[in-house]
């Protein structure tokens, strides 16, 4: 089938590189070229939040247990987070971005989508601008970022992990297609270790491989997902750049130190849960008509429940009060819980379409 026009936009991604780790290493200079993780103790079921590249060769990486991370690296150097340090560096670095083009899509502290189709300087090279915008980093932060810079999302973060750390990454358009063709199955983003290991028992290792199967067939093998995967191999991404992306649930969880074995404690803790959940939720404006209660128990076994009403709510009573009714839903009193999480989603926010037109680009 053939794929209707979409507009060619001048999207950067900036990725930072191993953030987290590299703050820590700036702020103190005894912990430059040495491994190191931030995360929680290994006594405590830490779990490591980023790892500095020193750490990366011994296969430390994030969401890793500390525990495991240092049985791979004996020395590695664990540094509890500072995630009020990470935020005003973060806010920092959006400010560069926002220099350069108000279509900042934010994906987390670290990394975030630019338009710069057209941009306030009236430049019109993208990659001038990633290249300007690295070095404003560097200069302000004296951290590193790297860069991707395409036709589209999907294109444009492939392209920033290329040569990290410290990289910058041009796919034209006229190259597109041909770099996804050989661009191995593993490194698709949104292609986890399962699917990819699925698509390998199909005989597709690359983007070629995955070409040559039809619409019909990707999504006879894969469900609604062919569709995307269709797309992607033949660099059709029409997603926007949305500004101030308002996310599809907003939630928070705690794992604990020591596993909750009594009911008092497990709502007490849900209690606070809600209440950050209520916080969350009225820092964006919005409220949710689904409720999702996660919990893990104390053998890492993981399950959630969720309940969808007719009105939306956002108050920690109105929460609690459906959180309360899942609890009955799990084994909750029966078993000592290590985890427990608190999810509204179903938001009743609106995002406004926006409306793209035709441009022709120079990248170079």
């Amino acid at each position: 089938m053939s794929l209707p026009p979409i507009p060619i936009r001048k999207i950067i991604h900036v990725d930072m590189d191993a953030f987290f780790a590299s703050v820590e290493q700036r702020d103190n200079p005894d912990l430059r070229g040495k491994p190191l993780a931030v995360g929680g103790s290994p006594s405590q079921r830490g779990v490591v939040a980023a790892a500095s590249y020193e750490a990366r060769k011994f296969g430390v990486h994030s969401a890793m247990p500390s525990r495991t991370a240092v049985q791979r690296c004996p020395h590695l150097i664990l540094v509890r987070p500072r995630f009020d340090v990470y935020r005003e560096v973060s806010d920092q670095i959006h400010e560069i971005f926002n220099r350069y083009t108000d279509l900042v899509e934010p994906l987390s502290l670290d990394e975030a989508y630019l338009d710069v189709t057209e941009n306030k300087l009236g430049m019109p090279s993208a990659t001038l601008i990633a290249k300007e915008i690295k070095e404003a980093i560097f200069q302000e932060t004296r951290l590193t970022a790297s860069a991707g810079v395409s036709i589209n999302k999907f294109l444009a973060k492939t392209a920033s992990g290329i040569n990290k750390p410290d990289g910058l990454t041009l796919i034209t358009p006229d190259k597109a297609e041909a770099f996804i063709e050989k661009l191995p199955i593993e490194d698709f983003y949104g292609i986890g270790k399962v699917t990819a290991q699925k698509m390998h028992s199909y005989g597709i290792y690359n983007g070629a491989d995955l070409k040559k199967l039809s619409e019909v067939d990707l999504i006879k093998k894969f469900g609604k997902t062919g569709s995307y995967y269709f797309r992607i191999v033949r660099a059709y991404d029409d997603r926007p750049v949305v500004a101030n992306r308002i996310p599809k649930s907003i939630g928070a969880e705690e794992s604990f130190a020591e596993d909750l074995a009594d009911r008092y404690s497990m709502v007490a803790a849900l209690e606070e849960l809600a209440e950050t959940v209520e916080r969350r939720l009225d820092s964006n404006g919005t409220g949710g008509r689904t409720v999702t209660l996660k919990v893990k128990y104390g053998d890492y076994q993981q399950v959630t429940r969720s309940k969808t009403l007719n009105e939306s709510i956002k108050s920690s009573h109105e929460i609690m009060k459906v959180v309360t009714t899942l609890m009955s839903a799990t084994e909750i009193e029966q078993r000592n819980v290590r985890l427990l999480g608190v999810q509204v989603s179903s938001l009743d926010c609106d995002r406004d379409e926006q409306e793209y037109v035709q441009l022709t680009i120079e990248f170079a």
